[in-house]
């Protein structure tokens, strides 16, 4: 007996014990303007692509009635918006009664859906480092494999920003029914809001308007996942006063550097673990939206975060900082780019990255960008919210 099979078992039991209640709440209708939102599995808050596709709603003054479904209640999120505890009964009654469905990531194994209801999958990450579904060959896990399946069975359309990934998504996700080539509602704002954000973030945390900031935003690592899912956080290795010291050196002014926890993490940590702490160090986990964070910065450096992408899209400089290469792809599987494939300098040390920082150009890694976006399809542009939610109206007849 494989070590996974009683957890899998107690899964597909949780499962059912789901399904019947799905199967219970088909006594109530399916309300046509209902819509029913949530993120990272309920970790998250006001965030990541389903926040810009309600943002989309909400300006257009349209009558829905809109449900997040998430763990924290008293996240803050518009008035438009209801806010509910993801528990059993709730998630089942909830999509049990609305016409369409807003994820970023997968359903609930048990999960039902009726004839006639709409489930709109926007995933969390469109390119990315981390090998996912299939493309982590024998270090896919026998349950997310089952997970997986159970969730792309149930959707209708699949939002994509790139040729690329709309090839890639039959084995990456498990799904092969229709795509949605809109962009990503998340990165509207680096394309629409940035100098508004630039400027509202630094008030927010009482900085001078021209403090430059540098965001740190590691990924979490969580192993293989054979039984239970687990995310956790290291200890960053990276030097904090040499990273601010070179990039104040190689661009000008004065910076501060924000730490940035995923969201699975900051569901339950504070902050990231780091054993200094200086006064241009601000850690910003708690904040619901990391793509407000991106378009306030004026760098980021991350190691697998699919935010690279988002990031250097809306030409922001990027370096990635990964120590753990090696050990990284033993757990997860090989990554889904060749290192002389991306756009972005990657660094293993301390001193590679002082060194990507000095060497840095600005107008060739543009270059590159425009290069790598237009060979990959990629169409990032400011309105994927508006082309996404022209289809939910469509669907809704509203």
């Amino acid at each position: 007996m494989k070590d996974d099979t009683w957890y899998i078992i107690w899964r597909k039991i949780k499962g059912l014990c789901l399904k019947i209640l799905f199967m219970l709440m088909r006594v109530f209708p399916v309300k046509k303007n209902k819509i029913v939102f949530s993120t990272f599995e309920g970790d998250g808050g006001y965030c990541c692509n389903p926040r810009y596709i309600a943002d989309e709603l909400i300006r257009r003054g349209r009558k829905y009635e809109m449900i997040w479904l998430l763990h924290d209640t008293g996240k803050s999120f518009p008035n438009e918006i209801r806010k509910v505890k993801d528990s059993f009964l709730n998630v089942a009654y909830h999509l049990s009664t609305a016409k369409i469905w807003i994820d970023n990531y997968r359903k609930p194994y048990g999960t039902l859906k009726r004839t006639g209801q709409v489930y709109i999958q926007t995933w969390h990450a469109s390119m990315g480092f981390k090998a996912v579904g299939l493309f982590r060959g024998k270090n896919f896990p026998r349950i997310a494999e089952l997970v997986s399946r159970n969730d792309s069975a149930l959707i209708d359309y699949l939002i994509s920003n790139s040729d690329y990934c709309t090839a890639i998504y039959p084995k990456k996700l498990l799904y092969e029914g229709p795509v949605l080539k809109t962009g990503s509602p998340r990165c509207d704002c680096l394309f629409t809001s940035a100098e508004i954000l630039h400027r509202q973030i630094r008030s927010k945390f009482d900085l001078p308007a021209e403090i430059r900031i540098a965001l740190y935003a590691p990924t979490f690592r969580g192993g293989s996942q054979n039984k239970k899912k687990q995310v956790f956080s290291e200890m960053p290795s990276l030097d904090f006063p040499r990273l601010k010291e070179s990039l104040e050196k190689k661009f000008g002014g004065k910076w501060m550097v924000f730490l940035r926890l995923h969201p699975q993490l900051s569901a339950q940590l504070k902050s990231m673990p780091i054993q200094v702490h200086f006064d241009w160090l601000l850690d910003v986990s708690q904040e619901d939206d990391m793509s407000e964070l991106l378009a306030a910065s004026d760098v980021l450096i991350t190691d697998y975060s699919s935010c690279a992408f988002d990031a250097a899209f809306a030409m922001i400089p990027v370096f990635l900082y990964a120590d753990d290469v090696q050990s990284y792809r033993n757990s997860r599987g090989q990554f889904m780019w060749k290192r002389e494939e991306l756009p972005f300098p990657a660094a293993e040390n301390n001193n590679q990255l002082i060194e990507r920082i000095v060497a840095f150009d600005y107008n060739s890694y543009r270059s590159v960008m425009r290069q790598f976006m237009n060979h990959h399809g990629v169409i990032e542009d400011g309105h994927a919210s508006q082309r996404v939610v022209d289809v939910i109206e469509k669907i809704c007849g509203i």
